[in-house]
């Protein structure tokens, strides 16, 4: 009896960790976010500290930068609330990743690149995964060490990094040797672009899209 009480307490425990956790950010009181985590009633927390999980990392006009399961997220005033779903590898099946759209249509997840969580963004339009140079000094990626390139950006031109990723991870999937270029524009996330994205074959239907492995 106490060992199927002890399976049950863990399944709960392991459906409650798979619960996505969103965020909302209702308001700015001076140096302070206004949080609100699932649904639960407003916290003003300062830059530094934590609620529920949630770090505040910045607080500028109109937003602010936290962080959610060692992934940042950017939250603006009057957006919907913000979750970091991670990816779903499908059960007995090793080759295959769903994500789920957001309220915006976009798909984020949570991922790793060589073995630092990050938050995805996925982009079709671009052509390689695209890191901010402060997101790479973050999870520690020599990019100084890579091929300098020139950008151009909405506000001119900036250098850009050609790097190597060891590994991109979703799901339970790792993929290896995956082209990137880190970028001194700040960016709210990392964007999955086609250098990993053509390792699979992707269907979208409705909110759902799924990468299948090719190779």
């Amino acid at each position: 009896m106490q060992s199927h009480l002890a399976l049950l307490l863990c399944a709960l425990a392991l459906t409650g960790a798979a619960q996505a956790q969103t965020v909302v950010l209702s308001g700015i009181l001076g140096g302070k976010a206004l949080l609100v985590v699932d649904g639960g009633p407003p916290r003003s927390v300062a830059v530094g500290q934590s609620h529920q999980g949630v770090k505040v990392i910045g607080i500028q006009a109109g937003q602010a930068m936290v962080e959610i399961g060692g992934a940042r997220q950017t939250l603006r005033l009057g957006e919907g609330p913000v979750s970091a779903p991670s990816a779903q590898s499908e059960t007995g099946d090793q080759r295959r990743i769903v994500l789920h759209a957001g309220s915006n249509g976009h798909f984020r997840a949570l991922g790793q690149i060589n073995g630092r969580a990050v938050t995805f963004l996925v982009d079709t339009g671009a052509s390689v995964v695209s890191v901010s140079a402060a997101e790479a000094d973050r999870i520690g990626l020599n990019y100084r060490a890579g091929q300098p390139v020139q950008m151009q950006t909405a506000n001119g031109s900036t250098t850009g990094w050609l790097v190597k990723l060891h590994s991109v991870r979703l799901g339970s999937m790792d993929i290896f040797d995956v082209d990137a270029i880190v970028s001194a524009a700040p960016m709210p996330y990392v964007l999955l672009g086609n250098s990993y994205l053509t390792r699979f074959q992707m269907t979208r239907t409705n909110d759902q899209l799924v990468l299948e492995r090719r190779y």
